[in-house]
């Protein structure tokens, strides 16, 4: 079994990875450790969750272990798609570098623009930034990049779908030829490939995982719905899936909102993160989410790539996503660092198209829930319910008298005795109020039988299908 000693890191590094707790390597990690370590360009392809983001911060803390930092000049950078991916791997670094004297910046948009340019005048030795506010910053002339001898572009992919390649290409143009690459993603679209030709010097690919695949530990479904049942289907699965913590993402900011609204309505303990919210309340409902205060976040795709939260037991796609790269990242919230997760993504008949691209990406049909794998929360078996107690009864009555039920049954009114006197007409006109009142009190009016819910099977039920309460939106299917 590989270990971290293994694999060429520093005793102070090992010593802050075993205080936080991790003895043995993921796959990716044993792979790119080693290279990263020998100056080597990297392009690392793995699913989300596998631990990409150590596989750099540490051996680049023992790379920077020497060496003098200038003002202005970082001398590594790391670019994020996202301020919440920046922000994560600056905890990063502060776990794992906690024996180092390494000096960090972040660069994100949505703060202060006073304490990074302080930061930056101060000499920082890792500059972790979005794309936006690294242009911005080096426009004005407060920062410069000729003194960067280690580049990482992290969530490449992600970086390609919010349009900053361009960005990036501007950026890799400014820092110095020779320099040590990595280059980071879950999947692999030809212009990555062809960014990575451009900037990166005879790289090792690390592939653990074929591109765009999910986390095995993941039981991924499908759900089709009505565009009008989405809100009923998502909150009976809260209530009967099992559901501790759960991340629900929306394509859209106004769905993000109008969910949460209406969950915190309903009793559930929810946040929401979108891009319309300030960063400072962007960390703090992260941090409320992760400290347990609320266990639904309701987000849109700023939360999907890369978010490391432990113990995230389910993913819900709200909407199916328009792009098939962010199905992969979003159920990549669960299932995390060996746990089992479950996602459900909700498929209206609009949304026949994305799923099948989906699904060719990942080269893997999804079940659709309701036919294997059904987890809800079942009646106790000793409780029988009134109805299906009355049925036995009938099952166990003569024969003669249960072809009478069903007689009786079928029209509607009580069987009556061939004996029995007829019945003469009502007299309207004569008759009175107190008289009906006083014929009811006599002879009171049987409670019409309840028709038999079409959830209660007599016939038993195979292994692995549905024996349980029956939603609406099971009724609907999909076609071939």
């Amino acid at each position: 079994m590989t270990t971290f000693a293994d694999l060429g890191l520093s005793p102070e590094l090992l010593k802050a990875v075993d205080d936080a707790g991790y003895t043995e390597p993921t796959p990716i990690q044993a792979e790119a450790i080693p290279a990263v370590l020998m100056m080597k360009d990297i392009i690392g392809i793995a699913q989300t969750g596998t631990g990409k983001t150590a596989s750099f911060v540490l051996p680049m803390i023992d790379i920077l272990a020497s060496g003098r930092r200038r003002a202005l000049m970082p001398r590594s950078l790391i670019l994020e798609p996202t301020r919440e991916l920046a922000a994560q791997v600056a905890e990063n670094f502060e776990k794992y570098g906690e024996n180092h004297d390494l000096k960090m910046a972040l660069l994100i948009g949505g703060v202060q623009m006073g304490d990074q340019v302080k930061a930056l005048n101060e000499g920082v030795d890792v500059l972790i930034a979005t794309p936006g506010r690294l242009m911005d910053l080096f426009e004005r002339g407060k920062i410069l990049l000729n003194g960067c001898e280690l580049l990482v572009i992290d969530e490449a992919d992600r970086m390609l779908d919010m349009g900053f390649i361009p960005d990036i290409e501007f950026i890799c143009e400014k820092l110095p030829e020779p320099r040590q690459t990595m280059l980071f993603s879950a999947t692999m679209p030809p212009p990555i490939a062809k960014l990575a030709k451009k900037f990166l010097t005879n790289p090792k690919r690390i592939e653990v995982s074929r591109a765009a695949s999910t986390n095995e530990n993941i039981t991924a479904f499908k759900v089709p719905v009505g565009a009008r049942d989405k809100k009923s289907t998502l909150t009976w699965l809260l209530r009967n899936d099992l559901v501790d913590t759960a991340i629900i993402f929306s394509n859209r900011k106004t769905t993000v909102r109008d969910l949460n609204k209406s969950l915190q309505r309903d009793g559930f303990r929810s946040g929401e993160i979108h891009g319309d919210i300030d960063q400072a309340t962007r960390n703090q409902e992260l941090q409320r989410f992760k400290d347990g205060e609320i266990n639904i976040l309701v987000a849109s795709d700023v939360a999907a790539r890369g978010l490391d939260i432990k113990g995230v037991s389910h993913v819900f796609n709200y909407d199916t996503p328009w792009h098939p790269d962010d199905y992969v990242h979003r159920i990549g919230r669960t299932g995390r660092a060996g746990n089992k997760g479950r996602a459900f993504t909700f498929v209206t008949p609009e949304d026949a198209e994305a799923i099948d691209n989906v699904e060719k990406l990942t080269g893997a049909k999804i079940n659709v829930f309701g036919k294997k794998d059904v987890r809800v929360e079942l009646p106790d078996a000793a409780a029988k319910p009134k109805s299906r107690a009355k049925r036995e009864e009938r099952e166990d009555a003569p024969e003669e008298q249960q072809s009478d039920d069903k007689r009786t049954r079928s029209r509607g009114k009580k069987p009556e005795s061939e004996d029995a006197p007829e019945r003469k007409p009502r007299e309207r006109k004569q008759e009175t109020r107190p008289k009906r009142e006083e014929a009811r009190d006599v002879e009171p009016r049987k409670e019409a039988r309840k028709p038999r819910r079409r959830d209660q099977d007599d016939g038993p039920v195979e292994a692995g299908e549905w024996n349980g309460p029956k939603p609406g939106f099971l009724e609907v299917g999909f076609k071939g």
